[in-house]
């Protein structure tokens, strides 16, 4: 019996991402798979039913059938207790957080694997579904900055006279805040880029930006920042203070896995700022870079706009649907070895490190 994989519709609120779409339906029915889809599962990012033409559409949930199930966000409680023995769960599964329902996994007798956990190692690189994910929240926090500034981004010579270039600061210098960076750039603004890691410059300046020097490193594990001492954090806010103080937007994706965000930007810094100003503020749904922000909230203190964007990458569900499929297609392609037989490597560091309740249980070849 060939090996059900199970897609289906997300709950979470505003998620309208997919873990599957139609053009990998095929790749799935070639490793052996049979695929389901429950019905309108891709219908938010622009993928309704009928493209689905090679797998099998429900009308309500086969997660008690299913041996793998593809999440964007994950399953809560009540969904995870339907899962049968042995079944595995893959998505972006927040399980540091404290309602991951670890213990319906573990009861159900069923694994979940948090692709948010995967090393940073160079064989997992097509699997990092942070990291595309982060792109699109780049890019569409540039987008949104945009909009909400009152003016243009680029300099326009004009009848009425020259309009002077917007100046943004983009503030962490990851997957996210490179996307921004190149997108405000190519929007026409003015960029300053800032990272507490100093071999972000060289990719800083690279996309057309000016790296802010404030004399902090914090280079931590695996490519990440590490979390800075009070010392550092002073001496950062007094660096960055003035270049806040300048720009027209500030775009914040400072951000320390699994962990609260570090607040950069203080009451006082937005004080500081032009009235009409705006920030974003990408690690919202962590607390926020800036003591202000509110998740999913726009708050306006002294004339300056903050947003708080919690699922950014939402925005862009058809084109983030698409990178984080592939994602999810390559984390678990090895667990078809044997066609149509899921068999989950057990002393693999990718499956070892990303398992975050349950255990691996692969279901004897004699119950297939």
């Amino acid at each position: 019996m060939a090996t059900t994989v199970f897609v289906p519709k997300e709950r979470a609120k505003g998620e309208s991402r997919v873990a599957l779409v139609p053009a990998l339906v095929s790749r799935y029915t070639q490793l052996g798979a049979s695929v389901v889809v429950e019905s309108g599962a891709g219908k938010a990012a622009g993928f309704p039913d009928g493209g689905y033409a090679d797998a099998q559409i429900t009308r309500g949930s086969a997660l008690s059938d299913a041996d793998v199930v593809l999440t964007v966000r994950g399953l809560d409680a009540e969904q995870a207790a339907q899962l049968k023995p042995g079944a595995a769960v893959v998505g972006l599964l927040a399980a540091h957080a404290d309602d991951f329902p670890a213990d319906a996994y573990s009861k159900a007798g069923a694994c979940a694997f948090a692709l948010e956990k995967l090393p940073r190692i160079s064989r997992a690189q097509s699997m990092d579904a942070l990291s595309s994910q982060a792109a699109a929240a780049g890019y569409r926090a540039a987008l949104i900055a945009a909009t909400e500034a009152p003016r243009f981004f680029p300099m326009l010579t004009t009848a009425a006279g020259t309009v002077r270039p917007a100046r943004v600061l983009v503030i962490g210098a990851g997957v996210a805040g490179l996307q921004a960076i190149a997108t405000a750039h190519r929007l026409g603004a003015v960029v300053e880029g800032y990272d507490v890691r100093p071999a972000a410059r060289t990719e800083v300046e690279s996309l057309g930006a000016r790296f802010v020097d404030t004399g902090v490193g914090a280079e931590g594990e695996g490519g990440y920042a590490r979390e800075l001492t009070d010392e550092e954090k002073q001496q950062q806010a007094d660096k960055l203070a003035e270049h806040i103080a300048r720009a027209n937007v500030v775009i914040t994706t400072a951000a320390v896995p699994g962990k609260a965000a570090p607040k950069i930007i203080s009451k006082a810094m937005v004080e500081a700022m032009e009235a009409g100003s705006v920030i974003v503020d990408l690690a919202a749904a962590s607390g926020g870079n800036c003591e202000l922000t509110k998740p999913d909230k726009k708050t306006i203190s002294k004339g300056v706009t903050i947003l708080g964007p919690t699922n950014p990458a939402a925005g862009l569900a058809a084109h983030a649907s698409e990178m984080y499929a592939k994602n999810v297609f390559n984390f678990v392609t090895p667990w078809f070895a044997e066609e149509g037989k899921m068999n989950i490597p057990a002393d693999d560091e990718v499956y070892i490190t990303t398992l975050v309740a349950g255990e691996l249980q692969n279901v004897p070849d004699d119950d297939r």
